[in-house]
């Protein structure tokens, strides 16, 4: 029973990471914009500070435009392998652990299961995933801003297991937990409110009797609980990918010192929205990232009912 929902996890979860993808590299792509300015670090010339203008802040329609103009069509897709591998360790782990808890917590003469028993099943389901993925999360998050940089600085990484071995090679093996306590609490704030606020939100359109159990209920839910995780967690999410993607040079200092050195450095300079950077396509990401997965995730279950 329980090996049946990682199997059933890990398919959604591939599936929805690789269909909503290209959304992800933009959110990625838009984290990242500001960062490295030349307003953090205006040059001196004759002794004298020169303020320079940091470019134009881009939306997503324009970020997707620009990477398709300079990679292709095919741009869209950069990291797709790091995606799979990190849906493959990370998500099938959240899914399977926070199944089997709830068939164990679930009270057994009701049916049913506490709200908060849901979210701690979610919190600790998540932080173990997200230990688990971690290595591929870091180069998802390398591969996806690669293309932003200049040709002289792209790190051009191969492929995900390419990534991984030329971090573990030039940074160490620490490099490849890099950002993981920022990784772990964003995937415990991520799976408890979005796998718990699913469960809920279709009990309750169920007994109130506002729609059967069917499409339209889990379309519903599923997009509910896609945005309820994207508020929850955008400000982590912006942390996260500024941490991962940090270049550490041998003899320079580290650009972050952390991850409150980082979340402090970007309220500075750019003001404590820059926290939700890229919430736009964060929600168009996670709304219809959430939709498929759960979607997806109940297809399969009738698909392996009998198994």
């Amino acid at each position: 029973m329980g090996l049946k929902g990682f199997v059933e996890g890990g398919i959604a979860s591939i599936v929805a990471g690789c269909s909503t993808h290209p959304l992800d590299l933009i959110k990625v792509r838009m984290q990242l914009q500001g960062e490295n300015s030349p307003m953090r670090a205006a040059p001196a010339q004759l002794g004298a500070s020169i303020p320079v203008s940091s470019p134009p802040r881009m939306g997503p329609i324009a970020v997707g435009m620009r990477i398709i103009q300079q990679d292709g069509a095919a741009g869209l897709f950069s990291g797709v392998s790091a995606t799979m591998l990190r849906q493959t360790l990370y998500s099938t782990t959240r899914m399977g652990l926070y199944d089997m808890m709830k068939i164990k917590w679930t009270d057994p003469e009701t049916g049913s299961m506490r709200l908060w028993k849901k979210i701690c099943a979610g919190l600790i389901a998540g932080g173990i995933g997200a230990a688990v993925g971690n290595p591929a999360d870091v180069a998802m998050v390398r591969m996806q801003a690669d293309g932003r940089l200049p040709a002289a600085q792209r790190r051009n990484y191969k492929s995900v297991v390419d990534a991984i071995s030329q971090m573990a090679k030039n940074e160490g093996i620490g490099s490849l937990w890099r950002g993981s306590s920022l990784t772990v609490n964003r995937a415990m704030l991520v799976t408890a409110s979005q796998l718990a606020s699913y469960d809920q939100i279709k009990e309750t359109i169920i007994e109130k009797g506002v729609m059967k159990d069917g499409l339209g209920t889990h379309v519903t839910a599923s997009f509910a609980a896609g945005f309820v995780a994207s508020v929850v967690t955008n400000p982590i999410d912006v942390i996260k990918t500024r941490v991962m993607n940090m270049k550490v040079e041998s003899g320079k200092a580290r650009p972050y010192a952390g991850a409150a050195d980082c979340a402090l450095q970007t309220i500075k300079a750019e003001g404590p929205m820059a926290l939700y950077k890229g919430f736009i396509p964060t929600i168009s990401r996670q709304g219809p990232f959430t939709v498929v997965l759960f979607v997806t995730l109940e297809q399969v279950r009738k698909l392996l009912k009998d198994f």
